[in-house]
């Protein structure tokens, strides 16, 4: 009876192992595709459990939601240096095309096809900028360009690239020093235009005034005849006379000189 019970509890550990080998559970963000005995079956697996014969049939699941890979590289420049650096590729598998991806490149398509293509485009693209384009200046344009090349490459494969982003730009110290060099160098001629054209401006704001007080001179000497100043000595000549001050006036006629008597 013991031997019994014993034997009864083995057959039905193997049965419970047997039905866990059999089921997969589809999640979201996942294509599952079902191959019996090396044939896919025509619509791909629902999102929940399923049960299969794992002696004759496989489950094979495509991620396609949206991934990051990161490599480590040595990216070619302009002037033939080897700048270090990570890149990272955000990319996913455009789920109607899940099966055409597996059919062509196998589970493990990233290695075979998103990897090889990602490596050659990044070098193709840094190889057409200098090594200080990598490290600050224009490294927005360097990112959107190997987005857009690998979006060439990739599209028709059945993958969309979603972000390139280059990381840990690592550069020789002497390299280093040499472009920050250089745009130190650039900025201060930046500067220098700066000054020199706010001073252009300035002495052209100097001229444009002299010109002004000069018509403006011109226009009162032109008005100062000798009727209009023989008036103007006549009425200030009547308002020294109406001053409550004591005052001594010398003139010839013409030109009149004042004394103060209050002093």
């Amino acid at each position: 009876m013991k031997f019994n019970m014993e034997k009864i509890k083995l057959m039905l550990s193997l049965a419970l192992i047997g039905s866990l080998a059999s089921c997969t559970i589809v999640r979201p963000g996942e294509v599952a595709l079902k191959q019996k005995l090396g044939k896919l079956a025509p619509n791909e697996l629902a999102q929940g459990p399923h049960g299969f014969n794992p002696f004759v049939t496989q489950i094979f699941k495509i991620n396609v939601q949206t991934v990051e890979l990161i490599q480590p590289i040595a990216l070619p420049t302009k002037e033939g240096l080897n700048v270090d650096a990570k890149i990272a590729l955000l990319y996913h598998v455009r789920p109607e095309k899940a099966r055409d991806v597996y059919t062509q490149y196998g589970i493990n398509y990233e290695r075979v096809v998103v990897e090889t293509y990602f490596l050659a485009t990044v070098r193709e693209v840094t190889s057409l900028y200098e090594a200080k384009d990598l490290h600050a200046v224009k490294r927005k344009e360097v990112e959107d360009q190997i987005k857009i090349e690998l979006k060439k490459n990739l599209s028709d494969k059945g993958f969309e690239v979603d972000a390139v982003l280059l990381k840990d730009v690592i550069m020789p110290a002497a390299i280093a020093q040499a472009i920050k060099n250089k745009v130190s160098a650039e900025q201060a001629t930046l500067e220098m235009d700066f000054v020199i054209e706010r001073q252009r401006k300035e002495a052209e704001r100097q001229r444009i005034e002299a010109e002004g007080i000069k018509a403006a001179q011109q226009i009162i000497n032109s008005s100062l005849t000798k009727e209009q100043l023989q008036y103007n000595s006549i009425e200030m000549m009547k308002g020294l006379i109406t001053s409550p001050n004591t005052k001594v006036i010398i003139t010839d006629g013409k030109t009149p000189t004042i004394l103060d008597t209050q002093k």
